[in-house]
């Protein structure tokens, strides 16, 4: 959090998630994003996501990434690994399904998979969450609107030059 930002600032309900994100990539070596429907709530809308989401009461955080990307980019990672990165946090309001408005704070936990195909060859599906899918070059990661830390997180992970 920047030192001049204010939690919370309009004394929202909070609530805490944990995140299960996996970053998908091709065997040609590109990034799988999407983006959510701003008019359905959610946190981040209008920016580039890896496919995530919450984990659901007794489930791993391995089962949560495979739901996830299953649920959002309709790639399903039964036989595939799926190799941990950094985590993080995050905060934002979030519009929940009933039309409240919340404050919500998010622990991230993140994966990695690489595909045994090329973007090209990989079948995509927009799903519950996203409504835009895209593949990036790694190239491209840099000059996208990312969701926040986003940026700093590719970095650190040695997706894109600092």
């Amino acid at each position: 959090m920047h030192p001049n930002e204010v939690r919370n600032p309009d004394n929202l309900r909070s609530v805490e998630r944990i995140i299960a994100s996996v970053v998908v990539l091709s065997m040609d070596d590109k990034l799988l994003m999407g983006r959510k429907d701003p008019t359905k709530g959610g946190v981040f809308p209008n920016v580039w996501h890896i496919p995530g989401g919450g984990i659901e009461d007794g489930e791993s955080l391995i089962d949560a990434a495979k739901r996830e990307v299953f649920e959002e980019v309709g790639i399903t990672l039964d036989n595939e690994e799926l190799t941990p990165l950094s985590g993080g946090y995050g905060e934002s309001p979030k519009t929940l399904s009933s039309g409240e408005k919340v404050w919500c704070t998010m622990v991230f936990n993140r994966f990695e998979v690489r595909l045994s195909r090329n973007a090209d060859d990989v079948q995509i599906k927009p799903g519950d969450d996203l409504v835009e899918l895209r593949w990036f070059s790694k190239e491209d990661l840099s000059s996208v609107e990312l969701v926040p830390g986003g940026h700093e997180f590719f970095v650190q992970a040695g997706y894109i030059a600092a």
